[in-house]
């Protein structure tokens, strides 16, 4: 832990004297302080601009928090969807073959194809609201989730239902106590990548009518040339994935107990 705070205390004191020195001009790389006000105001009520008495809230109407809660919405709507049908469609592929040489190729090509190739397609089709931006995530999560659920079938050792067929176990009995419990570490983790990926692409779900979001808020403060607005975005993005990781893997522990012992 004081390793990882000492190379955060070196990396901020470079930061600062690399601006400091004026090595590198504010719109490319704005100093720590900088970023720091905009964050501030960000979050708080302040003057429209210098000597103008009307107070404006936060970033484009709403507070950093507000666009960042709009965001985690929409992860939630579209990864939550993945989690629900990714597990199931997974499940079923992996148990019964003629469907998983079927769908396969599709899933593959699903899971290579980059958010942006699709996001305007997705746009005609579900218009700049909501819907289209949750659709989005829903397809950058949902193959991670179900290729892990298909392989954690592929993974349970047959020799495993074998036994408990031999000690009596029907059918139902098997799935239940053994390739359930046997494919629950990889579903687990097949939905911390999903979500990391999902979090990767909240900037391409919101570049069209995405504020509030941390995404579209992100875009918009680059491309007004808002270096530090940017940045700040870009810290907040970042802390929020490794929460959500780290909640992920919490989680999981409490889930699933059992994963990685015999």
């Amino acid at each position: 832990m004081g390793g990882r705070v000492l190379a955060l205390v070196v990396f901020l004191l470079a930061w600062w004297a690399v601006t400091a020195a004026g090595l590198i001009e504010p719109l490319f790389l704005p100093s720590p302080g900088a970023v720091w006000d905009a964050f501030v105001q960000a979050n708080t009520w302040h003057q429209v601009a210098p000597g103008v008495d009307r107070l404006v809230q936060g970033e484009q109407g709403y507070f950093l928090w507000e666009h960042l809660l709009a965001s985690c919405q929409r992860i939630f709507a579209g990864v939550g969807a993945a989690i629900i049908v990714g597990p199931l469609l997974g499940f079923a592929m992996g148990m019964w073959r003629p469907l998983n040489t079927l769908l396969e190729p599709y899933l593959n090509f699903l899971r290579a194809l980059p958010p942006l190739g699709y996001i305007g397609l997705l746009i005609v089709w579900f218009g700049i609201g909501d819907t289209s931006k949750i659709w989005l995530l829903f397809l950058a999560a949902f193959p991670a989730i179900t290729i892990a659920t298909i392989n954690g079938v592929h993974s349970v050792p047959r020799d495993y239902i074998n036994a408990v067929r031999s000690l009596g176990a029907n059918r139902r009995q098997a799935l239940t106590h053994v390739v359930l419990p046997s494919t629950a570490p990889e579903v687990l983790t097949g939905i911390r990548i999903a979500v990391g990926f999902a979090w990767t692409t909240v900037v391409a779900a919101e570049l069209n009518n995405g504020i509030p979001g941390i995404g579209g808020l992100a875009y918009l403060s680059g491309t007004q040339l808002d270096t530090p607005l940017t940045i700040a975005c870009i810290v907040v993005i970042g802390i929020t994935a490794l929460v959500l990781d780290a909640l992920i893997k919490w989680i999981g522990v409490l889930a699933v107990p059992w994963k990685g012992k015999a």
